[in-house]
């Protein structure tokens, strides 16, 4: 499952260079799926769409720090544990209920991400 911001974040830093996927945000940034990704041109996305992987997309939130959860892959094939809820001083980065992925899925979408 991917991870998410909690609104208990306090905006600290420590999370986005932690992310090896480049999948989180400062507080209203707009975000691309080629950002920092091997990704480019027309993509195909983890639930079968298409995008622009150079498309320019709102920000997920305008007060705080979030994932872009098709990037989020728990730093499955980089580390033992997602690296953002490691050094959060808050606790904020949890579990997303709503994004439930086996681990195969989390591999697949870094092999996705990083042209592997």
């Amino acid at each position: 499952m991917a991870i998410k911001i909690t609104d208990e974040c306090i905006n600290c830093d420590a999370c986005i260079s932690e992310c090896p996927n480049n999948a989180i945000y400062e507080p209203d940034s707009e975000w691309a799926y080629a950002d920092e990704t091997a990704l480019s041109g027309t993509i195909t996305l983890p639930n079968g769409g298409t995008a622009d992987a150079e498309e320019m997309h709102e920000a997920k939130s305008d007060e705080f720090y979030f994932i872009v959860t098709d990037k989020c892959t728990e730093c499955k094939g980089f580390h033992d544990e997602p690296q953002c809820a490691s050094v959060c001083p808050v606790d904020c980065c949890v579990p997303d209920e709503d994004h439930v992925e086996t681990e195969e899925q989390l591999l697949a979408k870094k092999a996705w991400l990083h042209g592997e």
